[in-house]
């Protein structure tokens, strides 16, 4: 089987994409696929036919061009199968406040509001800023008090148009792996992520020694049955398919929703990898099981 591996990308996320498909490659390579790497970049239109050529097209794109629809709609035009969520699951799971309208009432999510302009928090302190389509944190502050709030906006507002606030939620953090094989959908171990820094932020993500994981999480039967219960129902309202990882906090016994990732990071730091080593699966066994899955479609 020919796999072409896709990654690099054009958005802020293009070195963490480029980590995660060399490991896809030698994971592939390993496997016995026949494998092309291909770093999508601004003449990925003039390397095209390389797709064409494809059985199947693994996507470790993160962000814009990757995450976000555009890419599986070309592949679905080409005829390509591929790994992951389909355009409309993952134009909607990148878009933060399109996620939280389809989830509204569904599953619980803190208060928001969008905010166009620095003026006052609409949902009090301390609250959380972050732009409604960047992964890896980027972008995202807890603000304690109102002159950190409106430093923080008036920074990402000369980048985004517009920025989501939301209530900051304290309690513990939590990310659910989901893959899906010919039985359904299978959450991994749960992982608690106790990071030494303010929150679980781009350094905190990527820099050795910077995030505790605690594997699995230490949690009691029923809250371990409504974080899952919760991170699926969200994964499969939202239409995703193939593998994913959905984040959120839990407190008093609830579990807050914040976001799902359609395409996880597969790093060496990463969290869906450790999730699946904690199950006592290896990389290349994580990486086969979310192949196989572009053929479940």
């Amino acid at each position: 089987m020919k796999v072409t591996v896709l990654m690099g990308g054009i958005s802020r996320e293009r070195e963490i994409s480029l980590k995660s498909g060399k490991r896809v490659v030698e994971a592939l390579k390993k496997l016995g696929y026949d494998v092309i790497p291909l770093d999508v970049r601004e003449d990925f239109f003039e390397k095209i036919g390389i797709l064409k050529e494809s059985d199947v097209a693994f996507i470790a794109l993160h962000g814009t061009f990757g995450e976000d629809g555009r890419i599986q709609a070309i592949l679905d035009m080409l005829g390509v199968k591929y790994t992951g969520s389909g355009v409309l699951a993952s134009s909607i799971c990148f878009d933060k406040l399109f996620t939280y309208k389809v989830l509204k009432g569904i599953v619980p999510i803190p208060e928001y509001k969008i905010v166009r302009e620095v003026k006052e928090s609409p949902v009090g302190y301390p609250c959380v800023i972050k732009p409604r389509s960047e992964g890896s944190s980027i972008g995202v502050h807890i603000c304690g008090s109102e002159e950190e709030y409106k430093e923080a906006l008036e920074k990402e507002l000369k980048i985004h148009r517009e920025m989501i606030v939301e209530e900051y939620v304290k309690g513990r953090e939590l990310t659910v792996s989901i893959i899906e094989t010919e039985k359904g959908f299978e959450v991994l171990p749960i992982l608690e992520l106790r990071p030494k820094r303010k929150f679980y932020d781009y350094v905190a993500k990527y820099t050795p020694g910077m995030t505790e994981f605690i594997l699995p999480a230490p949690l009691s039967a029923e809250e371990e049955r409504r974080v899952k219960e919760i991170a699926v129902k969200a994964f499969e309202e939202t239409g995703c398919r193939g593998f994913g990882r959905v984040d959120g906090i839990l407190k008093d016994g609830e579990f807050y929703f914040l976001e799902i990732n359609t395409i996880p990071g597969l790093t060496e730091l990463s969290d869906m990898p450790a999730s699946a080593r904690a199950k006592g699966m290896s990389f290349e066994e994580l990486i086969d099981t979310i192949l196989k899955s572009a053929f479940l479609k």
